[in-house]
């Protein structure tokens, strides 16, 4: 049966999003127009070629950085900062490594103010979500990069968060491992009911994983499409109806790419 969450109520909006930074060459605009509205309960991914803006608007809709025109919402109020109800997993883990890791996983709930034994309680259910109750008292340097990023995951979802932003996660785990993760990411998924937005560069990962997938173009970057997967889970990625999605959203990504390259100078080539 197919998911219909995407039929929920908006749970983020964001609206005529700009953002421009200045460099020492002059302002660099890095997005530009950027409508898009996602469902609760929703997993979009966010695809395109490096320097899309992909990243930046994941900061943007995390509060970790300010557009310089339009808006990001969640549940109608506007995003001006970092908050719980947002969180973010990095490629890179960002743990802390003199903490073990459950020391990690419980560090949000500890600082918001819950009761030692909320807190305790949280962290040991996430623990065994991810798989890593064994693993407990282990510090980050005696883990595997697929275990950082479980815990890095379950870290993120102790703080009670609604909207898991994901850049790039497993871009720099080994094909086994990142294949393994995509799996246990859309089992969490179903089992929290979260909002996750997915930054990828890689087609099948995208198609793979989301119910919708946002193209986007480059200088300045823009929402280019967004296409709805209507696969059932789980995904088999060789299958007809799968390799179809993946050709139409390759063209959708390559048609703009080989476009911006044939606006270039031939200076620039």
């Amino acid at each position: 049966m197919l998911d219909t969450r995407a039929t929920a109520s908006p749970i983020l909006r964001i609206n005529d999003l700009h953002k421009s930074f200045v460099a020492s060459n002059g302002t660099v605009e890095a997005l530009r127009g950027i409508n898009l509205t996602i469902s609760k309960g929703e997993f979009v991914c966010l695809l395109g070629a490096s320097g899309c803006g992909k990243s930046t608007l994941l900061r943007i809709v995390a509060g970790f950085e300010h557009a310089t025109r339009g808006s990001v919402a969640v549940y109608g109020f506007d995003v001006d900062k970092p908050g719980p109800d947002r969180g973010m997993v990095f490629q890179d883990y960002a743990l802390f490594p003199w903490l073990t890791v459950r020391e990690n996983i419980s560090f949000g709930p500890r600082h918001q103010g819950r009761s030692k034994k909320d807190a305790a309680e949280v962290t040991e259910r996430f623990l065994s979500m991810v798989g890593l109750t064994a693993f407990a008292e282990r510090y980050p340097h005696q883990l595997s990069g697929g275990m950082k990023q479980r815990v890095a995951i379950a870290r993120v979802l102790a703080n009670d968060t609604d909207i898991l932003l994901m850049d790039e996660p497993f871009g720099a785990l080994d094909a086994l491992t990142r294949s393994k993760l995509q799996e246990e990411l859309i089992d969490i998924w179903r089992t929290t009911k979260l909002t996750v937005i997915f930054v990828t560069h890689s087609v099948e990962e995208a198609v793979l994983l989301a119910d919708r997938v946002v193209v986007m173009s480059a200088g300045p970057g823009r929402v280019d499409s967004e296409i709805k997967i209507d696969l059932e889970r789980p995904r088999d990625v060789s299958s007809p109806e799968f390799n179809a999605l993946r050709r139409d959203v390759t063209r959708r990504l390559t048609s703009h790419i080989v476009q911006g390259r044939s606006d270039k100078p031939a200076a620039d080539s």
